[in-house]
């Protein structure tokens, strides 16, 4: 039995959620509070991201998603986003032996070509040295929006129904899901949030329609492995009846 199944109640280990997704809030708070340059909060942030992954793979978690860098992220100060996708690169990298070690695959969503050459190599590198794992799926949704994905998915939509590809009248949920950028991949069934903040912030908007929401005050470097289990736990005292009795 795994370190992080012995936290866990048998209720807890029996009921888990087969994708999780975490908006990986409060690196900025948690530097500033300290009196240390934002960049310091991403290092420490990127320990929580490998406890978590350790967590989730060591119990079985087929896919966890985590919200590394939005659309909206774009518009912070050109020197913090060229510290960031430096810092991204660079995890790509570093961590790729750890993913490994721990059968974990990689995978990316969102405007994946907004990001600079360097990290799209190391992305495209990381991910097929791990594409033969058979674990947990981690999924980094970088330059990623949830209204963005939609609108993609849209347009793709209707040029194929100008083109006669597709009947307009065969457009439903199923279909309209094939064609976002999660394709393939569950919905999560559990949705983190960490820093306290009450907002799911452009976030698989469509995705998370049934899912469970737990908010943590915890900012995200300090988040860890007893946290997600604290996580785990909620999730498997909640009544899932999606709009059932």
């Amino acid at each position: 039995m795994s370190r992080a199944s012995t936290q866990l109640s048998e209720k807890a280990r029996t009921a888990l959620p087969a994708h999780v997704a975490i908006i990986m809030d409060g690196n900025g708070r948690w530097a500033r509070e300290r009196g240390l340059p934002r960049v310091e909060g991403h290092r420490r942030g990127a320990e929580s991201v490998r406890a978590v992954l350790r967590c989730a793979s060591s119990l079985g978690i087929r896919h966890l998603t985590l919200y590394a860098f939005s659309i909206e992220n774009w518009n912070r100060p050109k020197a913090e986003v060229d510290t960031l996708m430096k810092f991204l690169g660079r995890y790509l990298k570093t961590e790729q032996a750890e993913m490994d070690q721990n059968n974990v695959r990689l995978r990316a969503i969102g405007q994946l070509d907004r990001l600079p050459g360097f990290v799209r190599e190391q992305l495209d590198a990381t991910s097929a040295s791990l594409d033969a794992n058979t674990g947990t799926t981690l999924n980094l949704a970088l330059s990623y929006g949830g209204r963005t994905e939609l609108v993609d998915a849209a347009r793709v939509l209707a040029a194929k129904a100008q083109s006669g590809e597709l009947a307009p009248a065969d457009i439903d949920e199923q279909t309209f899901a094939d064609h976002l950028y999660t394709a393939g991949t569950p919905d999560p069934d559990l949705l983190i949030r960490t820093s306290g903040e009450m907002r799911v912030s452009n976030f698989l908007l469509w995705q998370i329609s049934y899912a469970e929401l737990v908010v943590t005050d915890r900012l995200w470097p300090d988040f860890g492995e007893a946290d997600f289990c604290a996580a785990l736990e909620a999730f498997a005292n909640r009544a899932r009846r999606f709009g059932k009795v």
